[in-house]
């Protein structure tokens, strides 16, 4: 709900974007629609593409619940199965940001105050945040990298003077 840009969108998802909004425009607000008509299903953002926003604030493809919670629209219409892609993989990822360099890319932690509740939560249940977010980092790096993930994890557990 605030920002001064959409989530990143990568160059093989602006083809995707275009081609399921016709099955997701139903869900989505009209103000969402109405900024993605004016502006496209994706943005130009500074070195990227990224998804519009609503009068600078809001992702024009977010929907919201009768009690004021904010969804995705798109996951929305995948969850319904009216598609078959959940959302841009930079949403997915989140609260994890993808800093892309020449050799490498960097997986950082975007430390957010309106992310606060969700940590909270993670830490009671003892949910750490590569384990809350397996499903998408096997998207993104696949089944292999995401063990090594864990493994590293679990070293750093039981050898705490190694951080």
């Amino acid at each position: 709900m605030e920002g001064n840009a959409g989530a990143p969108v990568e160059k093989d998802e602006i083809e995707i974007l275009e081609k399921i909004y016709p099955k997701v425009a139903p869900y989505l607000t009209e103000k969402g629609r109405s900024a993605i008509e004016s502006q496209g299903t994706s943005v130009d953002g500074i070195g990227e593409k990224e998804t519009p926003l609503i009068d600078g604030k809001e992702c024009a493809y977010t929907i919201f619940e009768p009690n004021g919670t904010a969804k995705c629209g798109i996951e929305q219409a995948y969850a319904d199965g009216v598609i078959d892609w959940k959302k841009p993989i930079s949403c997915h990822l989140y609260p994890i940001r993808i800093a892309k360099y020449t050799d490498f890319e960097a997986l950082n932690y975007d430390r957010w105050s309106i992310c606060s509740d969700a940590c909270t939560l993670g830490a009671e249940l003892k949910v750490p945040v590569y384990a809350f977010l397996k499903e998408p980092l096997i998207r993104k790096y696949g089944p292999e990298f995401y063990q090594e993930v864990e493994s590293a994890a679990e070293f750093l557990k039981k050898n705490p003077e190694e951080r």
